[in-house]
């Protein structure tokens, strides 16, 4: 079942930054010029129907009530040997979000009938449903690859118009006609109710089919003025998909389930997601809303600034919080070394041979506690095998903090979550909340930036905050870098030197960096994160004080400044690449982008090289590394709990132990995980 979130009146409408910027050695060099466009302006001359439609000839529009108009699932693609590298890729991305989301899949063409051929032409536009007609375009053109953008084109191509063109918009919008630029106004006909349909769900503000205030304004005024005034700048956003959005495309296509989605869990029900909860010893998980030694709330419900503050009444590791959302803890304070608790998911059935388990937890006990991540695979004779995935230890943690662990479970299976006490002493334990898990790749790297509140509110135009140097899998080393702009923040990226750089291919080339701002929503599906992609390009040049040629993307060795940081490391850094306007202020304090003070940007670099000749994308597997586990209290038994009431004996903990030594599957990777989510490779830090 799909949890759908309510139209969001905080939303503020951001507009894609289409054009990145280049700027050597600073973020106000002598760059690209940076172009803010949307959709209707990008197609400026092309005459198209409201703005990015085409039409066949002589057919009547909007016959989206027949099931002719619906594309067989998958939807058959190609790519146009025209469309440019970045913008494939995104496309591939936005793939993935409608995958994640809805029942709808696309395959490469195989000879099908009727297929979309993804190509670069004039503007971004689409034709709107399958019009049974063989070879359908559909153009990503120069500045229209953006996720939003390409989500706006694909969803036309999928049955939609835009919403302010619904038969019962103006129950909502009222379109201010004499702002309309001289022969743009049938852009703003209402569609026949005989010839399209609501499909039942609610005028949607939020949408990424909207139009923006100033849509085909002629310069006098805004063209659409929203009914309810708290949206009037919520309209146009081209972050993402819409939870509404989602929902119209469920119904459209009748989807009961989604194509890479399979579990998430905020433990606000107590059913707890039908987990199983079992422990040995005096260890066990609990649903709290606060626990004394930290977290103080949930993540769910955290606000933006500052973990939620409360009074403890009793003398307990854990007590509820009245007006708080709940998530699972672990209480280290008491037991033996070794005892052990465990939470076990329901069991899921893959479709693909990669997942990712995306979840927040809090540290709050000893440094040699162990929190351990598992997956029991099944086989067809319910034959189990048990692979430990990943593990997190080390020093106490102040934040919630956001984790990933690639799995590669190929059978029926469940995740298991496990907590071991270790020596010393313990004034709390593990906590974990808001837990999603989905077919698609992990991020390769997260860079958490606690109290970025403050960062905010007490810096001044023109500050620069530098994440870590992150190691690539291809070990080219990366860096992003944040700048502050009268009203909004810029996103940037650079190559940095290594101890890999004189074993790499220069210059680096068709290597696409995506960064992400992560909306901290609690459901991974109502998620409307900000997201940018730039490629790199052998052939892009530019030329240094004394005329000379340098190859942008080169050895930063050769074409880089030295840098010295805070923490005495010296490297040298290329030139940035990025986007100026990346978010604006009103926008991020209005989306769930912070929670608890602290932010995320995820982080990955793929090589695109395979998208040139149409090939899947080959899986890599991190580094093998060793994890070391504590020896568990073989005289504990596994008990299933009910809140903190054993019922039944299940099996003993020295049984579920035993069948840790068998040996990995072939192409497996284990996790060593430290609290921090970093490795040490070479002098660099390689975020998890």
């Amino acid at each position: 079942m799909y949890v759908i979130a309510p139209l969001l009146v905080s939303l503020i409408v951001q507009r894609s930054s289409t054009l990145p910027v280049s700027c050597v050695g600073a973020t106000e060099g002598n760059g690209d010029e940076e172009t803010d466009l949307d959709i209707d302006e990008i197609n400026i001359g092309l005459n198209l129907y409201e703005g990015d439609i085409k039409q066949m000839t002589g057919r009547v529009r909007n016959m989206l009530l027949e099931d002719q108009y619906r594309w067989e699932i998958p939807v058959p693609y190609v790519f146009d040997e025209s469309l440019e590298l970045n913008a494939r890729g995104v496309v591939l991305q936005a793939f993935d979000q409608i995958r994640l989301k809805t029942c709808i899949d696309f395959k490469p063409w195989g000879n099908e009938p009727n297929y979309i051929v993804v190509m670069k032409d004039d503007g971004c536009w689409s034709y709107v449903g399958n019009q049974r007609q063989g070879n359908q375009s559909l153009s990503i053109g120069q500045w229209c690859d953006h996720l939003a953008i390409v989500e706006h084109e694909f969803l036309h191509a999928l049955g939609f118009w835009h919403e302010q063109s619904r038969y019962d918009r103006d129950d909502h919008v009222t379109i201010i006609w004499e702002n309309i630029e001289e022969g743009m106004e049938s852009n703003f006909v209402k569609h026949d109710r005989n010839y399209t349909t609501t499909l039942g769900t609610m005028y949607d503000y939020t949408s990424v089919m909207h139009y923006g205030k100033d849509t085909f304004s002629n310069g006098n005024g805004s063209t659409i003025i929203t009914n309810v005034p708290e949206y009037q700048n919520v309209i146009g956003q081209r972050i993402e998909m819409s939870s509404n959005d989602i929902l119209k495309l469920q119904k459209l296509y009748n989807c009961t389930s989604a194509v890479t989605f399979l579990a998430s869990c905020s433990f606000e029900d107590e059913s707890l997601c039908d987990m199983t909860l079992c422990a040995a010893g005096n260890l066990s998980w609990q649903r709290v809303s606060s626990t004394k030694a930290g977290p103080l709330s949930d993540h769910t419900s955290l606000s933006s600034q500052e973990e939620n503050q409360m009074e403890f009444v009793d003398g307990n590791d854990t007590t509820n919080q009245i007006g708080g959302g709940f998530f699972m803890h672990c209480s280290t304070a008491s037991g033996k070394e070794g005892h052990g608790a465990k939470m076990q998911s329901r069991r899921m059935n893959p479709k693909r041979q990669f997942q990712c388990l995306q979840f927040f937890y809090f540290h709050s006990g000893s440094d040699e506690d162990q929190f351990n991540i598992w997956i029991r695979e099944y086989d067809r004779e319910d034959k189990e095998s048990t692979y430990l995935m990943g593990q997190i230890i080390g020093p106490p943690t102040s934040h919630w903090h956001l984790h990933h662990i690639p799995l590669n479970a190929t059978r029926s299976f469940q995740v298991e979550f496990e907590v071991r006490k270790g020596p010393g002493n313990s004034s709390g334990g593990v906590s974990i909340d808001d837990i999603n898990l989905f077919e698609m790749e992990c991020p390769h790297h997260v860079w958490h930036i606690p109290n970025f509140d403050q960062f905010l509110i007490n810096s001044s135009v023109g500050t620069d905050l530098l994440s870590p140097r992150f190691l690539t899998r291809q070990s080219y080393g990366v860096q992003i870098l944040l700048h502050l702009y009268a009203d909004h923040f810029g996103v940037f990226f650079r190559l940095v030197s290594t101890d890999h750089d004189d074993e790499l291919q220069w210059p680096c080339e068709r290597k696409q960096i995506t960064i992400s701002l992560l909306d901290q929503s609690h459901h991974i599906q109502l998620r409307m994160s900000k997201q940018i992609s730039i490629t790199t390009d052998s052939e892009k040049t530019f030329a240094g004080e004394n005329g000379e040629t340098f190859y942008y993307w080169d050895n930063p060795r050769k074409l880089g400044h030295l840098v010295n940081n805070t923490n005495t490391e010296t490297y040298y850094a290329g030139p940035n690449f990025g986007y100026r306007k990346f978010l604006y202020y009103d926008a991020f304090w209005s989306g769930n982008f912070i929670k608890g003070g602290s932010v995320y940007f995820l982080f990955s670099f793929d090589d695109l090289s395979h998208l040139l000749l149409n090939l899947p994308k080959p899986h890599i597997w991190p580094n093998f590394n060793h994890v070391a586990l504590m020896q568990a209290d073989d005289k504990g038994v596994c008990l299933n709990q009910l809140m903190g009431n054993t019922t039944a004996i299940v099996q003993s903990f020295s049984q579920s132990h035993s069948s840790f030594a068998v040996s990995l599957h072939t192409g497996t990777m284990l996790f060593m995980l430290t609290a921090s989510g970093a490795l040490m490779v070479g002098n660099l830090p390689m975020a998890l």
